[in-house]
């Protein structure tokens, strides 16, 4: 009740208000369009204008209310399309993960359109067109890929690349992921199909440059750096030593091998084969004392007593470690070589028949036949001494 009393009073006062300004605050308006025109007090026209915003106010808001059913209408009618696409595209998908790529690719390029995900229907449906041999259709869906979202180069460049390995063709390849090497340094996925690649085309110089990224980003083992850096420079050494005009290039690569390599008896092999080759003997002779000093080997001591440097002084070298390995057969048959070379025949016979014989290889046991008697060892000739 008094809320109503405040309020009747509160109502008279602003009325009272109004007419004090009303009669204190004259004036009119004045509206006139070519030869008419329109007059009326100053207030009654305010009111005129008030009136004319509440009416179009709510002119506005019944328009919009009119027009808001249509967006929805349109809102629901794009997400129920949506949701229809995301089904095809996990059917698309499941179809693609089981084989069947033919109704794979048609689902996939038929939700595409739809789909809030494009890229993934048309990477998808190339993947299920180039299991069915049709390359040409699935480089059509890679380049609509392209033109559907933006920013999706590295998707489909390694999506394109990984194609083209499948395809055995390898150099296409190598072209795709150099140029996505360049936009996208040290990325794991192009890091690795460069590897891949670089094995499967023999590019060994390639690969030996890429081992070290390979190993920075972690994406081989050590042991598996070790495999494929001796594959590497061993394939590398092979190479360049068949023709003797490369041997600084092999030299180089001797230089840039990893140190724990140059212990490798196999690479110190090659490498000295590679000196043979182009007429480097004392280089070569330095090469294996330092490594038979260090790491001692068969294979080693035998190339050291073919060697033809100074004979006398390889003699002496070869004695030397003799004195630490007497029995040994291989550094035996090589100071025998080296003494038939200064011409100490009686030495080199000596060595010769120093050499621990061959266990001898018995086929079968007879009981019945006599024991066999071990065959004496048949004195070897300098003439088949010969490497």
């Amino acid at each position: 009740m008094r809320k109503l009393i405040l309020l009747i009073v509160a109502g008279l006062a602003v009325g009272a208000l109004f007419g004090h300004l009303m009669m204190s605050v004259p004036g009119y308006w004045l509206i006139r369009v070519g030869d008419t025109s329109v007059q009326t007090s100053f207030w009654f026209g305010l009111v005129l204008l008030l009136g004319a915003f509440i009416v179009l106010h709510f002119a506005l808001r019944l328009l919009t209310g009119i027009m808001r059913p249509v967006g929805r209408f349109r809102t629901w009618n794009s997400r129920a399309r949506n949701r229809r696409a995301m089904k095809r595209t996990v059917r698309g998908l499941v179809a693609l993960t089981e084989g069947r790529w033919k109704k794979a690719e048609k689902t996939l390029v038929r939700a595409a359109d739809d789909s809030s995900t494009p890229l993934v229907n048309y990477l998808s449906a190339a993947l299920a067109a180039h299991y069915q041999g049709d390359h040409e259709k699935s480089q059509e869906h890679l380049n609509q890929a392209q033109l559907t979202t933006d920013g999706a180069d590295t998707a489909i460049g390694l999506m394109q690349a990984q194609l083209m390995i499948d395809r055995q063709q390898p150099e296409e390849a190598l072209a795709i992921l150099n140029r996505l090497d360049k936009q996208l340094t040290n990325h794991p996925q192009v890091l690795k199909l460069l590897k891949q690649v670089h094995l499967s085309v023999n590019d060994w110089e390639g690969l030996r440059r890429l081992i070290p990224r390979l190993a920075a980003q972690r994406l081989i083992t050590q042991q598996e750096r070790e495999q494929l850096e001796l594959k590497a420079y061993r394939e590398l050494i092979i190479f360049e030593a068949k023709n003797p005009t490369n041997i600084e290039r092999v030299r180089g690569l001797w230089a840039d091998m990893p140190d724990y390599l140059r212990g490798n008896t196999e690479l110190i092999v090659l490498y000295t084969e590679a000196l043979l080759h182009a007429n480097e003997e004392p280089i070569a002779e330095r090469l294996l004392n330092h490594s038979l000093d260090n790491h001692w080997d068969a294979r080693l001591v035998k190339r050291y007593g073919l060697l033809n440097v100074d004979a006398a002084r390889q003699l002496a070298k070869a004695e030397k470690w003799l004195q630490e390995r007497p029995n040994d057969p291989a550094l035996l048959l090589a100071c025998g070589r080296l003494s038939l070379r200064v011409g100490q025949w009686e030495k080199a016979l000596e060595y010769l028949e120093s050499q621990p014989a061959p266990a001898p290889q018995w086929g079968g046991v007879c009981r019945a036949c006599p024991p066999l008697r071990k065959p004496r060892r048949a004195q070897q000739e300098p003439a088949l001494l010969s490497p």
